[in-house]
């Protein structure tokens, strides 16, 4: 990737055109989608929707159930060229909507033995509705199009059912990214911290890894007026608690990446006068490198071992590794900026901060070069500090931002796949 100059495609204009005559039934599609939401490893309906309309333009593959629900379109184009993929990920949340929509999801399911709403709270009923709209485009374009695009609708980005695997990693095992392998991975995420219009970067580590921490602390149940007769698992968890917060302050080059370790629940004891027999803490841990990534985990379960042996208690520790950090390819990153700023508009692409959100997008950019970026979905004369975050029932996409994604990826596809050619 160090040497490859990106200029517009031959293609730049019609793309446009087409992106501008599809925008209705992307509308359509994006409405539908938030209508029906499905969680991680269920989006049947939406991967039927999907796999239909790949079909219906006539792509050389289209391949169903890659980690259970997920759907990979394979379209080569009329002229010889390299491979590129763009992905879009389809599950919803576990989330009850509250946004007043025509068009609000009304949907309540079962998600890990409870009864929850279901809403698209992350967007990705838009990202899904774009990268549609990307293929009609490209397809309309075959004749003209130069090597070979790889779309990827992916399953349970926000994780699959407790027990399940699925996502990114197992589209990946299940050879998505094979035959033919793409040279460079692009995918977009819609956020209410932007405008709409604006279009946000950044080079190198983007978002953070993401691992779910469980420790269990085993005292010695007693009565709560004799705490001498046991062993107080609850004081215990507190100690551990505290000493967790040492960690990231005392331990870790701040000066060099963030980090956050994090308790997000505590549970232990039923009654004020009973000392239970153990407490059980989840929470989460998030890095930006991933050799203090890997330190982090060590300290955490050395610290959480040593304070409980320090109160005769016992203790186990369990961090499942969920996410890698997303890194966007610098080389790559820097070689389709101009893409990125020609679609944008004047002063409209910005230098983001790292986000503490994870992404499993990160599982393809460990395979092949890949640049992960965010539109803006506040309506203008809104301050998007004050506006719904990602995951909140209240998240709210102006739907001006489908257009922008479907030229967004439309022209970073082209624009590698011609300059890439030549290179």
């Amino acid at each position: 990737m160090t040497d490859l100059k990106v200029q517009a495609s031959s293609l730049a204009a019609r793309i446009d055109e087409a992106t501008a005559a599809v925008q209705p039934q992307v509308l359509a599609w994006r409405r539908d989608l938030h209508a029906h939401p499905e969680l991680g490893n269920r989006e049947f309906r939406t991967a039927e929707v999907v796999a239909a309309h790949l079909r219906s333009l006539g792509l050389d593959e289209v391949r169903t159930g890659v980690a259970h629900t997920g759907v990979v379109g394979v379209l080569r184009g009329a002229l010889p060229g390299p491979v590129v993929a763009l992905r879009a990920d389809m599950d919803a949340l576990p989330v009850a909507e509250e946004v007043d929509l025509p068009f609000a999801s009304k949907v309540r399911t079962q998600w890990n033995g409870e009864d929850v709403g279901v809403m698209h709270a992350c967007g990705h009923d838009a990202h899904t509705s774009m990268l549609m709209g990307v293929a009609t485009v490209l397809a309309g374009l075959r004749a003209s199009l130069r090597g070979t695009v790889k779309f990827l609708f992916q399953p349970a980005e926000e994780l699959p059912p407790e027990g399940e695997e699925g996502g990114a990693k197992m589209m990946i095992e299940q050879g998505a990214l094979d035959n033919p392998r793409p040279q460079a991975v692009f995918g977009l995420h819609v956020t209410s911290r932007l405008p709409l219009g604006v279009i946000g970067y950044r080079p190198g580590p983007t978002m953070a890894s993401a691992d779910n921490l469980k420790i269990t602390v085993n005292g010695s149940q007693t009565h709560g007026a004799m705490p001498w007769l046991g062993v107080d698992p609850i004081v215990t968890a507190a100690q551990v608690v505290l000493g967790l917060q040492t960690i990231v302050s005392r331990t870790q080059d701040l000066t060099e990446e963030p980090a956050v370790v994090t308790i997000g629940a505590i549970k232990g004891g039923l009654r004020e006068n009973i000392i239970p027999d153990s407490v059980e803490m989840r929470g989460t841990i998030r890095a930006f490198n991933e050799d203090m990534r890997d330190d982090i985990h060590e300290r955490v379960t050395y610290l959480a071992e040593a304070i409980a042996r320090g109160s005769r208690a016992g203790c186990t520790v369990c961090i499942k590794q969920n996410y890698p950090v997303t890194v966007n390819d610098p080389a790559l990153t820097e070689a389709m900026r101009p893409t990125l700023d020609r679609v944008a508009g004047p002063g409209m692409l910005h230098l983001v901060p790292k986000v503490m959100g994870s992404e499993d997008f990160s599982f393809f950019q460990r395979e092949v070069p890949g640049l992960f970026f965010f539109i803006g979905v506040t309506p203008a004369g809104q301050d998007p500090a004050k506006a719904a975050p990602n995951h909140s029932p209240r998240f709210f996409v102006d739907e001006g931002c489908l257009v922008q994604g479907v030229r967004a990826m439309a022209h970073l596809a082209c624009d590698f796949l011609e300059s890439a050619t030549a290179a």
